[in-house]
């Protein structure tokens, strides 16, 4: 379908990668890995067409459909969820109405004669089998049964897309790029946005697809399960393997052992032959060999090493104090926002040392309840205790929100570092690969992968005996994940993880806390005891459990039983109310906008003025208003990142019941 040959991409005569040759066949499902920053992302871009590359060809077959998920998308928010989604069967749109319009001439008579109606009736009979051949029939079907295996319910079909929060709209535009068919799909971190739940339904999706897949993941377990070639990107270079991420680990420290191993033994081939010729170059009884073993160097082939990139995190979490025996208590807790709930009877016990986690689907409450063990957050009912002496750490899920983004990199830790660490504030970073000019970097410039490297740095700086990680991997790549699942595994504290990563959390968590339905369950084993133990493939039955127990119900090795939900009419008006609340949210944050702006706008007429001092202005009440305008600026600034944080969180926790 494709081939890209001697194919490299500069940026400002920056090399990024150069010389990929790479041949993509119909049926190829392909892993794109490698650190973040080697331009697998760029790759994408280069292979559907919408960047050029600085050298090399790139050549694609004829009428070649490519659907590419991009980690950034813009978003169109006219249209219902499902009306979004059946948008991506154009051709079978664009093929209805030309049926509808022969099938209206056909019936009212707009014809010359019976020669031109038969030349319809066959045209039109043409147009209807091909629409059968295509599921014309059943594309609404095909829609409805992507979303909900993506996570949405059969109530939100009619809601409309601009309701939902960025994760979600993912999830929608996941949907038209499976539905549309295209030959090759380029997913980009797919599962970034995505549950447990919907991850393994995306698994099997794509196990069944027809078309090629390249596909980027930091998520193991996904690459082994759906993939069987794997490409890497590496210090501007691509290495192919045709075996899955795992295997392709294994085959790669081999070939590089060997090559080693071959490197070492030709260098110790030239030092010898070298030696021969400086001990013998001027006897002339060993001329003829001497000028033989010249030629053989000559000759030689010689073995390069290809360059491994090292770069790596240090990470270790400092001794935790000790706390009591019971660290987090919760008795008969209930969340709600507005007159949403989130989840109700939630009880349960954390003691000092384990290391549990919180899963279930996107909008369950488990980064509320994260917050309200943290105190962030206040709750309705119930009761939630921290134990005695417990030192709470919390890395959040979205830092981008958290950070200060005015703020350097070496600014954010030294605001928070005490006594002699301060000294000690450029080894730290350094550890945390924030080297060189990359210190003075403002936070608004960083990447995901740098925000979360930085949060991480900060919870290193104090020793907590209560770690709360709220989806710590995402952006991280798999050698950085690595390196944070080791330090955890030594972390001698109580760990609480919230996070959809089965591989992260396999061996690392021994307590498993599943939100679902309004209420907690728990279930004792790891991740791996939990999915067998609920017989969930794909955990699609987690949509129907978990809603008719009160409190935390013991797993056995038969499911919960469960009772119905209540009924449709007080669901509307849940969600009529969560809507409203969401809408007031938007208008105040909008109406913070227009503010920001306003001031942005003072500020830059006062700088202008400044610039442009006369006799008639007093210098020193123009800078005081600046500063007074600044203030306020600042002020407003503030505000709006903690509305749009708030915002964020309902979305999220808010979406689905």
């Amino acid at each position: 379908m494709i081939s890209l040959d001697h194919v490299g991409v500069r940026f400002q005569g920056e090399e990024l990668f150069s010389d990929i040759s790479l041949l993509i066949g119909a049926r190829d499902r392909i892993g794109l890995v490698g650190r973040n920053g080697t331009g697998k992302s760029t790759l994408f871009r280069v292979i559907c067409g919408e960047l050029e590359p600085s050298e090399g060809i790139v050549a694609r077959g004829a009428d070649l459909a490519i659907g590419h998920l991009a980690q950034h998308i813009a978003y169109r928010d006219t249209r219902s969820i499902l009306e979004e989604t059946l948008s991506a069967f154009g051709e079978l749109k664009a093929l209805e109405a030309k049926i509808e319009h022969l099938d209206t001439l056909l019936q009212e008579g707009k014809y010359k004669d019976a020669e031109e109606a038969t030349e319809m009736a066959v045209r039109l009979g043409e147009l209807t089998e091909r629409h059968h051949l295509m599921g014309g029939a059943q594309q609404e079907a095909q829609a409805e049964q992507t979303l909900l295996g993506l996570g949405f319910e059969r109530e939100q079909f009619e809601q409309p897309t601009s309701i939902l929060s960025g994760g979600w709209r993912m999830r929608v535009e996941l949907a038209k790029i499976l539905l549309a068919g295209a030959d090759l799909l380029l997913l980009d971190e797919p599962t970034n946005h995505l549950d447990i739940e919907s991850i393994q339904w995306l698994e099997d999706y794509l196990k069944e697809y027809r078309g090629g897949l390249i596909l980027i993941s930091h998520d193991r377990r996904f690459l082994d399960t759906v993939t069987t070639k794997t490409v890497e990107l590496s210090l501007g270079h691509a290495y192919t393997f045709n075996a899955p991420y795992s295997k392709f680990k294994e085959l790669r420290a081999e070939q590089r052992a060997q090559q080693l191993a071959a490197f070492e033994n030709q260098q110790e081939f030239i030092e010898k032959t070298q030696d021969f010729i400086e001990r013998f170059r001027y006897k002339p009884t060993k001329s003829n060999q001497v000028q033989a073993r010249i030629k053989q160097l000559e000759k030689l082939e010689l073995i390069e090493v290809e360059e491994e990139d090292r770069s790596q995190i240090h990470l270790r979490f400092p001794e935790a104090p000790r706390s009591g025996d019971v660290v987090v208590e919760s008795k008969d807790v209930r969340k709600q926002f507005g007159d949403h709930l989130i989840f109700s009877d939630a009880s349960f016990a954390i003691r000092r040392g384990e290391k549990v986690a919180f899963v279930g689907r996107n909008g369950e409450g488990k980064t509320t309840m994260a917050r309200i063990i943290q105190g962030e957050l206040p709750y309705e009912a119930g009761e939630l205790k921290v134990g005695h002496n417990v030192l709470t750490g919390y890395f959040a899920q979205n830092q981008k929100a958290v950070l200060n983004p005015e703020r350097t990199v070496y600014d954010t830790i030294d605001e928070v570092a005490t006594g002699d660490i301060r000294t000690k504030i450029r080894d730290i970073l350094a550890a945390f690969l924030f080297r060189g000019e990359d210190i003075d970097k403002k936070v608004s410039v960083l990447s995901g992968g740098e925000r979360n490297r930085l949060a991480m740095a900060k919870l290193m700086l104090r020793p907590y005996n209560l770690l709360i990680l709220d989806e710590p991997t995402n952006h991280l790549d798999m050698q950085a994940k690595d390196v944070l699942k080791q330090a955890l595994l030594k972390y001698n504290g109580t760990l609480i993880l919230v996070s959809h990563d089965r591989d992260f959390l396999d061996g690392l968590v021994e307590t498993v806390y599943e939100f679902s339905h309004g209420r907690v369950h728990q279930h004792l084993g790891g991740i791996n005891a939990f999915l067998e133990r609920r017989r969930l493939g794909g955990l699609e039955e987690l949509n129907q459990k978990g809603g008719g127990q009160k409190g935390v119900a013991q797993a056995t090795k038969s499911p919960e039983k469960t009772t119905p939900e209540k009924g449709g009419g007080d669901r509307w008006k849940q969600r009529k109310q969560y809507e409203n609340e969401l809408n007031k949210r938007r208008r105040s944050i909008a109406k913070l906008e227009e503010q920001i702006a306003a001031t942005e706008s003072q500020l830059k007429a006062l700088e202008n003025k400044m610039a442009q001092l006369d006799e008639r202005t007093d210098p020193k009440a123009l800078v005081q208003e600046y500063e007074q305008v600044q203030a306020q600026n600042q002020k407003l600034l503030k505000q709006w990142e903690e509305e749009s944080y708030e915002l964020e969180i309902v979305e999220n926790e808010g979406l689905v019941e």
